[in-house]
């Protein structure tokens, strides 16, 4: 059984079941065996690793938040995504993605039939999806600002539009589309299948972070989708926000994650690095350095477990996912900041790794909602007053 990762300096993983640890340990093994030995080249080179999707889909993982059999605890979740993290943003964002925001809303928004028709193939990562919500020139404000649009004709939707930085959009064979019912204004949700007519989506290039992901530019002209392939239960952008209130504590797990290997490769390295005569590891500064970085992963750690136990009972709350990615978010820039640091030149060098986390870092920071627009969300919930624009 692979060790427990150095960073749980609470051990906190001794709080899942068993059964839940051997599933862990499984994904562990795994990405440690698959993913992390081409991780660094991948990114390089911007290309994803499309031979390990059997191996993710061995794992028996891709249902448990928002497949067709029964959830399995949040907390088990949570330690998923932080270790997939741990390995490589990239493949927790594609992960993340399939699972939890196109898997995830046809879960909560789809009728039994459609559950049916296109969960299980998903859960066995036959068919990946891709979630279409960013438009080009809307992020903070697509809930209101939203210029896709759905209009309805007889028993077919056309839609007319275009979306951005869409993860998994080049090569996903179902893309969840959220789209403004030009009727009754109000947003819906439709899958749209690889290959229909109208349905564009090209690579964003030169990215500097995730660079795994393939991101994509989509365009709807005149996209045309059955009623039948429309989300029976998403009727307006409420339905939606609920969708990301759930995978929004996932990029929480994810920042602890990156701060959990950043702080191994500091670690590692500062061990190994001599200087003067000795370990640098055994200098003040780089002690201190460590210890503030197990520090801001610790504090992090619990409060993701804690945001963990509040969902499986039931009291989970948009601003606790809102606090939790803010926070984690921030002091994961942080943390692999101080790693670079602690490694000096080598830092910036894909060689050592840590450059990679640090840049995929700026992009957890970002997507599932800035800090501020999750301050906002506390800030509303603590004093009763919206400050939103």
């Amino acid at each position: 059984m692979p060790a427990a990762l150095p960073g749980d300096f609470y051990q906190f993983e001794e709080l899942l079941s068993e059964s839940e640890l051997q599933v862990l340990m499984r994904v562990r093994e795994f990405l440690h065996a698959k993913v992390i030995p081409v991780a660094n080249d991948c990114w390089a080179k911007a290309e994803f690793p499309t031979h390990l999707i059997p191996g993710y889909a061995d794992l028996g993982i891709p249902g448990l938040s928002g497949g067709p059999e029964p959830p399995a605890s949040s907390l088990l979740t949570g330690f998923i995504a932080m270790e997939m993290a741990h390995a490589d943003p990239s493949m927790a964002t594609f992960f993340g993605v399939h699972a939890g925001l196109a898997m995830g809303s046809i879960a909560a928004c789809g009728s039994p039939e459609q559950r049916q028709r296109w969960l299980p193939a998903m859960g066995r990562m036959e068919q990946i999806g891709a979630f279409a919500l960013t438009e080009p020139s809307g992020g903070s404000d697509v809930s209101t600002g939203m210029l896709t649009t759905a209009s309805r004709d007889g028993d077919v939707w056309v839609l007319n539009g275009a979306k951005r930085w869409i993860g998994n959009g080049t090569f996903a064979d179902l893309v969840v589309v959220w789209a403004k019912d030009v009727a009754d204004g109000h947003v819906k949700g439709f899958v749209v299948r690889k290959g229909t007519p109208g349905f564009t989506a090209t690579r964003i290039e030169n990215k500097i972070a995730l660079r795994t992901v393939q991101n994509a530019d989509i365009v709807l002209d005149g996209c045309r989708v059955d009623e039948a392939d429309r989300l029976a239960n998403a009727t307006s952008f409420r339905d939606t926000a609920g969708i990301l209130r759930r995978t929004r504590s996932g990029v929480a797990w994810q920042a602890v994650g990156v701060m959990l290997a950043a702080y191994e490769i500091a670690l590692d390295y500062a061990k190994g690095r001599e200087q003067f005569g000795r370990p640098i590891a055994g200098f003040q500064l780089v002690q201190d350095l460590l210890v503030r970085m197990l520090g801001n992963a610790t504090a992090s750690l619990g409060m993701v477990v804690r945001l963990a136990q509040l969902q499986d009972t039931g009291r989970y709350r948009d601003e606790h996912s809102a606090l939790a990615k803010a926070y984690c978010t921030t002091r994961m820039r942080e943390v692999v900041g101080w790693a670079r640091e602690l490694l000096a030149g080598n830092g910036i060098v894909l060689d050592y790794t840590i450059g990679r986390f640090v840049a995929d870092a700026e992009a957890l920071y970002s997507y599932e909602g800035t800090r501020e627009v999750n301050t906002l969300i506390v800030g509303r919930a603590v004093t009763g007053l919206n400050a939103f624009v």
